[in-house]
């Protein structure tokens, strides 16, 4: 009943962020939490230490270090923009939203789109003249939807990727999710439409091309998503090629993050 009481409390913190004048960010509700829990006796201290999943903690180091090389160095900016400047409409850019950021959220982790992808959509918005909250929404559930179709898309389905023991996790996740999710997407931008369609109406916009920042890091930023690239690819091959070779995902994001 206790940790059902600290549960609801701390999805209800969540939600509002504030306590009287007090902001609260979320490892702060979440450590609160934990200690909660603690502190009651709801589970021991060594419970806790060892259902801390090592793999996964790994995995998020790795892909948040490539994520803030991407956006320190400007190169995600820079592709960015020129991906999207292909976008004539506001039609063209909201569906180049949904499925470019969806679909690279589930190579990257969504967290990491989250994150780095916000202030990206946000120059978008700025250069096109476009509501920001429509293109917020867009990429809120593009990096949501998208990255449901990959073991590594997020770490909920990085601990269902190494704890069921998929063999062959990337062909698993995609042969099942990735027409729903393409069907999710495709409602996203119905819905966004009938929500905003007065934004919608006879849009023109024009192509800028964002200037990379630095160079040097960027090169190393197009390194780490080769590796990232060819380690997907050897996952998948490992399972015919070497079975019996323990290829965790975690090693995809270690190895991305070492340029």
């Amino acid at each position: 009943m206790v940790s059902l009481v600290v549960l609801v409390v701390v999805f209800v913190l969540i939600a509002v962020r504030q306590i009287g004048r007090f902001r609260l960010q979320i490892w702060h509700i979440m450590s609160a939490g934990a200690v909660a829990v603690l502190a009651a006796g709801q589970i021991s201290a060594t419970e806790a230490i060892t259902s801390i999943n090592i793999d996964v903690m790994l995995f998020l180091l790795g892909m948040f270090i490539v994520g803030q090389a991407l956006e320190e160095s400007g190169y995600l900016a820079h592709i960015s923009s020129r991906f999207f400047g292909n976008a004539r409409s506001l039609d063209a850019l909201v569906l180049l939203v949904l499925f470019g950021m969806g679909f690279l959220s589930a190579i990257l982790m969504n967290d990491t789109l989250a994150i780095v992808g916000t202030p990206v959509v946000v120059m978008l918005s700025k250069k096109t003249n476009t509501a920001p909250r429509i293109l917020l929404l867009a990429l809120a559930f593009a990096v949501t939807i998208g990255s449901v179709m990959s073991p590594i898309g997020n770490p909920q389905n990085l601990l269902v990727a190494s704890q069921v023991g998929l063999a062959n996790p990337f062909v698993t996740f995609l042969s099942w999710l990735a027409v729903p999710t393409v069907i999710n997407l495709l409602i996203v931008y119905v819905v966004l439409r009938l929500f905003f369609w007065r934004h919608f109406a006879n849009r023109m916009l024009d192509r800028q091309v964002e200037l990379i920042r630095e160079e040097k890091l960027a090169r190393l930023c197009q390194f780490s998503l080769l590796i990232i690239i060819i380690m997907v690819g050897l996952k998948v091959l490992a399972v015919f090629i070497m079975p019996e070779f323990d290829f965790r995902l975690t090693y995809i994001a270690i190895a991305a993050c070492l340029p």
